[in-house]
């Protein structure tokens, strides 16, 4: 079956293959599996996007890992993608609770990762995705070896106040039926952002290639997100950051840390990486929020990174020096 959107800068790789798979509560999410092409093989790669993102913007990751012996299994979060949307106006990016999320990668995992993909099993998460990663730790123990989180979300930047405020303000809002509505942003503009002053990568040529994605497949984007979102993942970072559930956690994890970034808190990343027994830290300075789609002199450092952290990869030493970005 033929799921995936392609244009000429973005060309799918090799022997990808994709379909739709149900969530519990029955919504269609689309997924896509890249085989590896490098020997030996040395398992899989589990990719969790981030808000606004979609299958189509990991094609270059997905080559980048097959080369190294990973095949890639991702999918696009419910409402957003190519995955069902939620709500009427499918442009809001809109979910009810973080934990919906976390369901459907357990479901993922266990319908569509264990049976068709090789072991063993890593996570590479981004923002969002990094968050819904921490929150579903608890039951890949046993099934997932180590995780690579990339500018986790737990705190957004462009606000001063503090995630639990966040979590208060946006729930009392919900409460009076405002959840649907745009929260610091509203429907996608016909006209795309220029790449001058753009919060997620100093690269203009991937940035550029992420808009035209976008505008050859409009359905494939969203607008900003709604106060529900908001509320959802305020409430997912209390949850992950209570001193409980950060004592439980039992997975390797490498928090990577753009120094530059914008739209999430990178001392929040720093304290909470550095806080977990097994929590381990690498910084890129001057890097923007979308690491793997930065400039390369950032994304190497990424992906040096994952070599060394990850069992099975090149091992490489890491050296994030200092670039101004």
């Amino acid at each position: 079956m033929d799921v995936f959107y392609d244009i000429p800068a973005n060309p799918r790789p090799a022997g990808a293959r994709g379909d739709f798979f149900l969530s519990k509560d029955g919504k269609r999410l689309r997924y896509a599996i890249f085989p590896a092409e490098a020997r030996p093989l040395k398992g899989t790669v589990v990719l969790i996007q981030g808000r606004n993102e979609c299958i189509e913007k990991y094609f270059e990751t997905a080559i980048d890992l097959s080369r190294r012996g990973f095949a890639t299994a991702t999918f696009d979060l419910r409402g957003q993608g190519g995955s069902d949307r939620l709500i009427k106006d499918g442009q809001r990016g809109y979910v009810k609770s973080f934990d919906d999320y976390a369901r459907d990668l357990r479901t993922f995992f266990d319908d569509i990762v264990l049976p068709d993909c090789r072991g063993p099993y890593y996570i590479m998460a981004h923002s969002g995705g990094a968050l819904i990663a921490l929150l579903t730790a608890p039951y890949l123990v046993n099934r997932v070896q180590r995780m690579v989180l990339l500018a986790p979300l737990l705190q957004i930047a462009i606000t001063r106040l503090q995630m639990r405020t966040v979590k208060r303000v946006t729930s009392t809002l919900s409460l009076f039926g405002l959840g649907r509505r745009y929260i610091g942003g509203g429907p996608r503009p016909a006209v795309p952002l220029a790449f001058e002053g753009n919060k997620l990568s100093s690269d203009p040529d991937r940035f550029r290639r992420n808009i035209e994605i976008y505008l050859a497949y409009p359905q494939l984007a969203l607008g900003g997100p709604t106060v529900s979102w908001v509320a959802a993942a305020a409430r997912a970072v209390e949850k992950v950051t209570d001193p409980g559930f950060m004592s439980a956690l039992r997975i390797p994890m490498l928090f990577v840390n753009p120094t530059a970034d914008r739209v999430v808190d990178p001392s929040k990343i720093e304290a909470y990486a550095t806080s977990l027994r097994l929590g381990s830290l690498v910084t890129i300075y001057g890097a923007r929020h979308e690491l793997l789609q930065e400039a390369d002199i950032y994304r190497e450092q990424v992906l040096a990174a994952f070599d060394a952290f990850v069992p099975g990869s090149e091992t490489m030493h890491i050296q994030a020096d200092p670039v101004e970005g």
